[in-house]
């Protein structure tokens, strides 16, 4: 009742939560359990998670080897560590499902466990109940359990107790202690990670405990390397090997060691080469569906680009924003190894977010063209796709470039699973240019085959193919007729794009409903003399839309000035002002700087919500969502 009550207020009242201060001394009696109210209560649908919206960074470290791996841990030493909304965001967008993390450790650790293990059943189920409403609530995919404290007799729960056998279906427990226990928590549960000091012998006794569940046995490998490890840091890939010679999972721990021990200046060379030593043994995550469209944006930049136009300068840092990345690496050809081609994210030009994909490499004499493959796909044909590609060359060069894909006989797969296919039913495609498009399709199309802003130019395809899988995206590049020297390219990719035709017949649903609530207004301090004085408005921002039609959402304002005559009103400039970007459909303003009215007169400051569809192209203005909120001075 404390606990709920607590939250009305702070509801009712718009503030974001309560400091919990007790001062005295407690009776044993009156001392809550770990999920009491109020320190347990259901988070409010109103509150902000911080930087859920982007925040200012320098050198950030942004992950986007996500092609590489099925489960992502978000760790951290506190008792209940919940994923940020971005980080859930960036690696749903790849496949990927995300843990958090309950950890108890250390004495605390100890008596924490006893508090809710040891009691009777409700105390450990209203744990585990509140672990699954967190989860729900925050919409990742369920709990490492990590242990790491001693416990009593009474304290050790049986296999089939809370809150190992009620978590969602992906929890992952780290239960370090007696073999007898490992192993009736590992039936309990649907994965187990190891301690990292093993040796390969330890590899071996465990095949015999996992049977046919060596899969759910994930091997720790700790990449600082500390303790009596196989191997770690850019010899990570000697683990890897011995734990996949034995037919287990691997759980790499902290991989951010690229970024927390090594030069920032090096980042994302040493990030790639690290993930570069362990590809072979990491199997690749395909895309499942259409549309795909991504512009390599790694949810980070030192600008911001919208479709080729520069709309702000600075560094940002949005994971929310990081789209579909490619396959990184070093791809070289056969025979003297002359030919080759290498894959690089990069900050320094972007057509749409804040980076781009640079690809480099040789064509060597003895061969027309090479190819990289930039992703792996396993989605189904529909009649008929449209492809686009952006890019620019970099420097002179009569080197051509295009898209190609290879496909698979869709009648191979079957329900409930795709099987294997054999390289003889792969066949590869080089596509045909899309040069009339329909009407129907003029504002996805409306840049095809030109020379674009900043160097920028657009090519896009058509293929009918029935009764097909997609299976791999290429870029290839070849060199101009007649050329027999070896042949060197730098090519900046902006952006690539698979759909489905007939979505781009399809309406898209127009932004409704949009509302301002939660506003708050308080004085500016301003060095500026004179009137009018500024003031600091925060609100926020409801809308109603289909989510599963868009990428996001981009949020502008106008600010703008009535005079004395009704219905009229000041000129305002053309476009509105980018205030950010949105993935739900809300979005709080925070301390947005307004001129005030003065006595007696009336002003205007208009909302505009832009949808981004997932076919890529540009909503025009008048279909955007809006609202306005009218503020007077005292007369």
């Amino acid at each position: 009742a404390v606990a709920d009550r607590l939250v009305q207020i702070a509801q009712f009242f718009r503030f974001d939560g309560w400091l919990i201060n007790i001062e005295n001394s407690l009776s044993v009696s009156a001392q809550p359990s770990p999920t009491s109210p109020p320190l347990a209560v259901q988070p409010c649908s109103g509150s902000f998670p911080r930087f859920i919206q982007g925040s200012v960074v320098q050198t950030p470290y942004a992950f986007y080897h996500w092609q590489c791996i099925d489960v992502f841990v978000y760790f951290s030493h506190h008792t209940v560590t919940i994923p940020p909304v971005g980080w859930t965001n960036a690696a749903h967008r790849h496949g990927v499902c995300v843990l958090g993390t309950f950890i108890t450790e250390w004495n605390e650790g100890g008596r924490l466990c006893e508090a809710f293990l040891a009691g009777d059943e409700r105390s450990y189920q209203a744990v585990a109940d509140r672990l699954v409403q967190i989860a729900q609530f925050f919409r990742f995919d369920g709990w490492l359990i990590n242990i790491e404290n001693s416990l009593s007799v009474s304290a050790q729960p049986s296999p089939t107790s809370p809150p190992l056998a009620v978590l969602p279906p992906t929890s992952t427990s780290f239960l370090p202690w007696s073999l007898l226990l490992l192993r009736v928590f590992f039936d309990s549960c649907d994965g187990f990670f190891t301690n990292y000091n093993w040796r390969e012998e330890h590899l071996e006794r465990m095949l015999g405990q996992a049977g046919e569940r060596r899969a759910d046995v994930y091997v720790g490998v700790d990449v600082f390397a500390r303790g009596n490890v196989v191997g770690g840091r850019f010899d990570t890939d000697k683990s890897l090997e011995l734990i996949r010679k034995h037919g287990f999972s691997v759980a790499l721990f902290a991989p951010g060691w690229v970024y927390e021990c090594l030069e920032k200046k090096d980042f994302f060379q040493n990030q790639d080469k690290f993930w570069g030593r362990l590809e072979r043994y990491l199997p690749t995550h395909s895309i499942c569906s259409l549309p795909f469209v991504t512009s390599f944006c790694l949810g980070m930049g030192a600008r911001r680009v919208c479709y080729g136009q520069e709309e702000a300068v600075g560094p940002w840092y949005h994971l929310s924003a990081q789209e579909i990345q490619p396959l990184f690496g070093e791809h070289r050809l056969g025979g003297d190894g002359r030919g080759w081609v290498r894959t690089h994210c990069c900050l320094e030009d972007a057509w749409h977010g804040g980076s781009s994909l640079l690809v480099r490499g040789v064509i060597p004499p003895e061969v027309g063209n090479v190819a990289v493959r930039l992703f792996s796909l396993q989605a189904p044909v529909p009649p008929k796709i449209f492809l686009s590609m952006v890019y620019k060359l970099e420097g002179p060069t009569d080197v051509t470039v295009a898209l190609e894909l290879t496909t698979g006989d869709a009648s191979s797969c079957h329900i409930g699973g795709i099987s294997v296919l054999n390289a003889e039913t792969s066949s590869r495609h080089s596509l045909r240019p899309l040069r009339v498009p329909p009407t129907k399709l003029a504002r996805w199309v409306g840049r095809c085959g030109r020379q674009l802003s900043r160097g920028w130019v657009q090519h896009c395809y058509e293929v009918s193919l029935r009764g097909c899988l997609l299976l791999d995206l290429l870029v290839c590049f070849s060199r101009p007729p007649g050329s027999r020297e070896e042949e060197s390219f730098t090519c900046r990719l902006g952006e690539i794009q698979v759909v489905d035709a007939a979505s781009l017949l399809a309406p898209l649903p127009q932004v409704e409903t949009v509302t301002i609530s939660q506003v708050r207004w308080q004085p500016a301090a301003s060095e500026r003399e004179g009137p009018p004085a500024l003031l600091q408005l925060s609100c926020t921002l409801h809308w109603s839309f289909l989510l599963s039609q868009v990428r996001c959402f981009r949020i502008h304002y106008w600010g703008g000035t009535s005079d004395d005559s009704p219905g009229r009103e000041l000129p305002r400039p053309e476009m509105p002002t980018f205030l950010g970007l949105a993935f739900a459909t809300q979005y709080r303003i925070v301390d947005l700087l307004v001129e005030a009215a003065g006595p007696g007169q009336d002003r205007r400051v208009e909302f505009l919500v832009e949808p981004v569809p997932k076919e890529g192209f540009r909503v025009p203005q008048a279909e955007w969502g809006r609202a306005a909120l009218l503020y007077s001075g005292p007369a």
